[in-house]
């Protein structure tokens, strides 16, 4: 069975694989605990944590937050040392080890920020596109706030993949920052024409709209719509080329 491990940093100075072995960890927290003729509720009353963290530790599901370590030590009447190698460390290895796992505390530490770091990155991913998706569902489609509401959606995904993408090259997380939001602006407009076209509803994305008599020219990047008879029944909706209008005469469009 594959030992629980948590890979700290690649290569030592000897070349070899350092970790931070959690389920060794997490053995020794128990018989320490035990040897104190302690429970693990206990034990958890005087760390202020929950039995069941204490029992996450020593079942090697994860180890004690940082700033605990110092409180457990003392507890469990251990040098910090001994609690990251997970064994009582002798005087001979004490020195040897003692750079090692601070080494380690260093990498465990930050590949905790960096765990904390994406998770706040993919949960801004997803609220950005569900803000965007909900707009685009709930206003109406000549709704100034539709537009608005997905595109500061976008904004809030961009975020997150800018977290998401930190161990990039800076190069690499332009790319990836503008090509999202190329493909995802490219999605609106997507669905915002299938609207158009199926539904028959006003552009939400268009960049200038002119009204007449029971007419609205609206120009947007890609194409432009015309909205005859406005608000009657026989309403028409024409979808054409993107070109230079005549803004005084927008009604022979419908004719």
């Amino acid at each position: 069975m594959l030992k629980n491990t948590f890979t700290l940093y690649d290569e030592n100075v000897k070349g070899e694989k350092n970790y931070m072995d959690q389920e060794k960890i997490g053995k020794f927290i128990a018989e320490c605990r035990k040897e104190k003729k302690m429970t693990q509720q206990d034990l958890a009353e005087k760390l202020g944590v929950t039995d069941r963290a204490i029992s996450n530790w020593e079942n090697g599901k994860n180890m004690p937050d940082l700033s605990l370590f110092k409180p457990l030590c003392i507890e469990l009447e251990i040098s910090l040392n001994d609690l990251m190698s997970g064994e009582k460390v002798n005087e001979k290895e004490y020195q040897e080890k003692l750079e090692e796992n601070i080494i380690n505390t260093i990498d465990y530490t930050n590949k905790k920020m960096e765990n904390k770091n994406n998770f706040i990155g993919l949960m801004l991913f997803i609220f950005g596109i569900l803000i965007s998706i909900t707009a685009v569902s709930i206003f109406p489609s000549e709704s100034s706030w539709g537009s608005i509401y997905s595109v500061f959606g976008v904004i809030i995904s961009l975020i997150g993949i800018n977290k998401l993408t930190k161990k990039l090259t800076y190069i690499k997380r332009l790319i990836c920052i503008f090509g999202y939001y190329l493909i995802f602006m490219l999605v609106l407009i997507t669905i915002d024409y299938i609207g158009v076209i199926n539904i028959h509803q006003a552009p939400r994305y268009s960049t200038i709209k002119v009204s007449g008599d029971k007419i609205i020219y609206y120009d947007t990047l890609f194409y432009d719509v015309v909205r005859c008879n406005v608000d009657e029944d026989n309403e028409t909706f024409k979808v054409i080329k993107n070109q230079k209008y005549d803004r005084d005469n927008i009604d022979k469009y419908c004719k």
